[in-house]
């Protein structure tokens, strides 16, 4: 997470406090399918002051929230609901989170695009992550056992590896993740048990991944890509 402080001061210095262009913006409609769920469809049900950088305008202040199952970065003007014109070009910033809109490639060569969340910026990779949701359908009450089932949505987060436009998933198992990283497996056994890493915590599937990283730079084998391991076992 080392480069994310310098990419934020960057990309905020030149903020613009003025309403949000049209051009930016697009029609909305509320979501209210899930209202009578337990949980919600956004990351934070409060609108919140976020930076929207727009490489072609500028960069504009406005409280957004962002809607997980409409993958939609939402915004009111008076009674009206708008949405973030989703492009590769505008990027949004809530608090330490930055949205891109993406298009990458998994290693069968299918097309993943909407919203993800830079975790950590590398030279020669990127780990991001993506809002989902967990859904479970209310049921009506059984007349044998005389429950029911109320409608729950919870949020989570899949975390992914990014490289030359390819993105696959990190898993939070290790002993998946020693599977996908198998050509440093033992090397990366001992640096989980010395440092005591935990792949389900973010941080330390980071730092993991740095150590892959290093370890494939100083490697002999003029391949370092993370992913051609991965797309040789596929």
């Amino acid at each position: 997470m080392r480069n994310i402080l310098q990419l934020m001061i960057f990309l905020t210095a030149s903020t613009v406090l003025a309403q949000l262009p049209q051009e930016l913006l697009k029609t909305a409609q509320k979501t209210d399918v899930f209202d009578s769920y337990v949980g919600s469809v956004y990351t934070n049900k409060k609108y919140q002051n976020a930076s929207i950088i727009a490489e072609k305008t500028g960069t504009f202040d406005a409280p957004v929230r962002y809607n997980i199952f409409n993958d939609a970065l939402e915004y009111t003007e008076g009674s009206k609901l708008y949405e973030i014109v989703k492009t590769p070009t505008t990027h949004v910033r809530i608090g330490n989170d930055y949205f891109y809109y993406c298009n990458f490639k998994n290693e069968r060569g299918f097309n993943n695009h909407g919203y993800f969340v830079l975790v950590e910026l590398n030279e020669q990779y990127r780990i991001y992550k993506k809002y989902d949701l967990k859904i479970i359908e209310p049921k009506a009450m059984d007349a044998n056992t005389g429950s029911a089932q109320i409608g729950k949505i919870k949020a989570i987060e899949t975390y992914y590896l990014e490289e030359n436009g390819t993105a696959i998933v990190l898993p939070t198992k290790k002993s998946e993740i020693l599977a996908m990283f198998s050509d440093k497996k033992d090397e990366l056994k001992d640096y989980i048990k010395k440092e005591k890493i935990k792949v389900r915590k973010a941080d330390d599937l980071v730092k993991l991944v740095s150590k892959y990283n290093a370890l494939k730079n100083i490697d002999a084998n003029p391949s370092r890509s993370l992913l051609s391991n991965r797309a040789q076992n596929n």
